[in-house]
């Protein structure tokens, strides 16, 4: 899908068993430490209906300062959109509306009333939303495990882990397994695809010493039906995931770059405070 550039929580379930989708399309946004994406979502496919529209996040982001950007993306599909609810993904914990960390963006987040911030900005109802959270809603209700009821565990593997947890189609918020410690170490500091490249790796070399040793704690922590493995990264898992001895199938993620904006229209419709 072609893209257009322009230069620059809340605490329920929701469940893709009792879901809706709207007869418009809904917006979702997608901000990240570089850039901040949005588009307006179909929810009965999980398509795009219009081209994302990319806007750099200023250099000083700042809750405010992001805000104002978001506006920008909204302002540019309203007509199509109407007054609907929008979801915003942020890379930070997001308990009841009030972003509680940072990751790749200003500090000032820690502990901000975000959500409420979006919504006096934006005059609109506002879901916020983790990041990983949102991708994993998504590829549950559209991608690598559409249709698994069971426990589904969601990781990213980018510049750290991101990582999310739905049972039965019920998502559990914020669970941050990047920073389980494993071995002494913040678990994202010796398996993420930068420490990869930081260390100039083989897939090989990481697969079968880092990511099966993180992968294999993981699971007998949460004891999933089913891995998804998202990030840059999982469009070369032939390299990798096949080299992973688990007892839970381990499948990359179909949504790729796109599941944070479907996952966050499709929680922004449905989720239930």
């Amino acid at each position: 899908m072609s893209e257009t550039t322009a230069a620059s929580g809340s605490d329920g379930v929701a469940s893709p068993t009792t879901g809706s989708a709207s007869d418009r399309p809904v917006l979702g946004i997608d901000i990240g430490g570089s850039g901040i994406k949005g588009a307006p979502v179909d929810l009965h496919t999980g398509e795009f209906a219009a081209d994302r529209l990319r806007i750099d996040t200023p250099a000083d982001s700042t809750p405010e300062n992001v805000a104002r950007v978001v506006a920008k993306i909204v302002s540019e599909f309203t007509d199509q959109i109407g007054d609907g609810p929008i979801g915003v993904t942020i890379p930070a914990v997001v308990n009841h509306g009030i972003t509680r960390s940072a990751a790749n963006i200003d500090k000032s987040w820690i502990d901000h009333p975000a959500e409420k911030t979006f919504e006096d900005v934006l005059g609109r109802n506002i879901v916020l939303v983790n990041d990983a959270d949102a991708a994993g809603v998504a590829e549950v209700q559209y991608g690598a495990a559409k249709g698994n009821l069971g426990v589904v565990l969601l990781t990213t593997l980018g510049t750290g882990i991101g990582s999310a947890l739905i049972h039965n189609g019920m998502l559990v918020p914020n669970t941050e397994f990047g920073h389980l410690e494993i071995d002494g170490h913040d678990a994202e500091s010796r398996a993420s695809a930068k420490f990869k490249e930081d260390k100039g790796l083989s897939y090989k070399k990481w697969a079968e010493k880092h990511l099966q040793r993180y992968y294999e704690v993981l699971e007998s922590l949460t004891w999933p039906d089913l891995i998804v493995v998202g990030g840059g990264v999982s469009r070369k898992s032939e390299k990798f995931l096949p080299l992973l001895k688990l007892n839970a199938e381990i499948v990359p993620a179909k949504l790729q770059n796109s599941a944070g904006i479907v996952g966050a229209a499709w929680l922004a419709h449905n989720w239930k405070g």
